[in-house]
């Protein structure tokens, strides 16, 4: 079943309507209706569905908020998504300092803050007392709400988007503003639930504010903590080297080898094999082979060449050494755009090679996660990491926080 519809777009930004929205929308039409009861059934209900649409109208604009500063920093916006729980923009990188990323996340609340003046205005000039004037004051109240709930100093809200960056800017830190901004984030999280849960149990199954923290509670505390965890990552990442995630999937062959010989033993023989091969003579390492160069030779030379005519030295082709920090190994490799890279030992020898589904297993064992083996088989053979495992982005942007640091 389709999750979200795409709606049109702004700004060259994507709109979807995620499926809980159509939901929430129906109950905040009947929860609307109530408060224009006095003017009849039928305005009641069209006043109801109307201030439910212009609250998503005021999410999408404290959204929009958001990702036109994100815009004018150079960061792409991927969509702007309206949900159960109001919108999310979903940007490609973060900002890359925290003063950039201050800007960012006090957008949206200056957006709703400045949209509660500007409403509460227009009430004040319209005729006392009429549905217009009702309109303008609940909306404006509305946005006055979104603004200071979002302030609230916890991930995943804008509020916790603020400490996070206040935190960066006083540590130099962006690891340590996540995660503190993550903490409070499911520190207040866990008190929505505990008051949620105890509002339902003294009031009783009636008590629809009491679900509805509960549910906003929890929804804070999957987000929280879902940027823990990519803290967690960034700090696996930290510790980790080559050495630990490279593999002896290689092979080492006969740098005397003629290219006749090779293509029948190897290339013919072994056409499902993706492995990197080594040419090595005398004891000694020659370097790697690339098996598309052997095409660029005229198969009438292929008895009298050998690799050696063939082979590409160290020298020439990117290389990793065992202290290698693993975040270098990963931009080495989208970078370059490599299938795979070749990790040397002190003495120069060939050590092992380095794959995609190579650091999402190391990454996996270092923070106690379980990958099937099916799953890194496959990404072995696609070249791309899971949607949950962004190692590319989050190795690019830690490298180029460590590169203002230093």
């Amino acid at each position: 079943m389709q999750s979200s519809w795409r709606i049109g777009s702004l700004f060259g930004i994507p709109l979807f309507l995620d499926s809980s929205w159509f939901v929430v929308v129906v109950l905040l039409t009947i929860v609307n209706r109530e408060n224009y009861a006095q003017w009849g059934a039928i305005v009641a209900w069209g006043a109801g569905l109307t201030m439910t649409l212009l609250l998503f109208v005021s999410v999408l604009l404290h959204e929009l908020g958001h990702s036109l500063v994100a815009q004018a920093q150079g960061i792409k916006v991927n969509s702007i998504t309206l949900f159960l729980f109001g919108g999310i923009a979903s940007l490609e990188q973060e900002s890359k300092t925290p003063g950039l990323a201050f800007q960012v996340a006090i957008a949206g609340p200056i957006v709703s803050i400045s949209l509660f003046f500007l409403l509460d205005a227009i009430a004040k000039i319209l005729p006392a007392s009429t549905l217009a004037q009702e309109a303008f004051l609940d909306l404006g109240r509305i946005n006055l709400v979104l603004a200071l709930f979002n302030m609230i100093p916890g991930l995943p809200l804008d509020g916790g988007q603020i400490v996070k960056a206040i935190i960066w800017k006083l540590t130099s830190s962006r690891l340590a503003g996540v995660r503190w901004a993550a903490i409070t984030g499911k520190t207040l999280a866990m008190l929505a639930i505990t008051l949620g849960l105890t509002t339902i149990f003294f009031s009783g199954s009636q008590s629809t504010g009491g679900f509805w923290i509960t549910l906003l509670g929890w929804f804070c505390l999957r987000n929280a903590s879902a940027y823990n965890r990519l803290a967690d990552l960034q700090q696996s990442l930290l510790e980790l080297t080559a050495a630990d995630a490279m593999t002896r999937e290689f092979r080492i062959i006969d740098a005397d080898m003629t290219l006749r010989r090779f293509a029948d033993e190897y290339l013919l023989a072994d056409t499902a094999s993706s492995k990197p091969y080594y040419a090595a003579s005398q004891g000694r390492y020659r370097g790697m082979l690339f098996t598309d160069d052997i095409r660029f030779v005229e198969r009438s030379l292929w008895e009298s060449l050998t690799l050696h005519n063939i082979i590409r030295p160290f020298s020439d082709i990117i290389k990793v050494e065992e202290k290698t920090p693993l975040i270098e190994v990963i931009n080495l490799l989208e970078i370059h755009q490599l299938p795979w890279i070749t990790v040397l030992s002190p003495a120069g020898a060939v050590a092992g090679v380095i794959d995609r589904g190579d650091l999402v297993r190391a990454v996996a064992k270092k923070m106690n996660l379980i990958i099937p083996e099916s799953e890194i088989n496959r990404i072995k053979q696609e070249g791309s990491y899971p949607k949950n495992f962004q190692l590319a982005m989050i190795a690019k942007d830690t490298a180029e926080e460590m590169g203002k640091g230093s």
